[in-house]
């Protein structure tokens, strides 16, 4: 059975879209918690950064693990605002 348009296009887009040297879960992981608070404190990325939220773009169980961390951090921050 061949792919319907909108999955062959979503395939080829990720086909596309990786590199060279991509970053597997593990890495990525290992870094979130310095990219949760880099996005939290609105700094730059740096080049390890950038490659972390490349693999978040691609990878929906590292994005759930983040969007897990991120929302943590930011409760705790609201609470020690309050």
């Amino acid at each position: 059975m061949a792919p319907r348009p909108e999955q062959a296009k979503a395939l080829l887009e990720m086909v596309l879209g990786t590199r060279d040297q991509e970053m597997t879960c593990d890495a990525c992981l290992a870094e979130i918690a310095e990219f949760v608070e880099v996005q939290l404190t609105g700094r730059p990325l740096s080049d390890a950064l950038q490659a972390v939220h490349a693999h978040l773009e691609r990878c929906h169980d590292c994005a759930d693990a983040y969007q897990v961390l991120r929302q943590a951090l930011e409760a705790l921050a609201e609470e020690e605002g309050r």
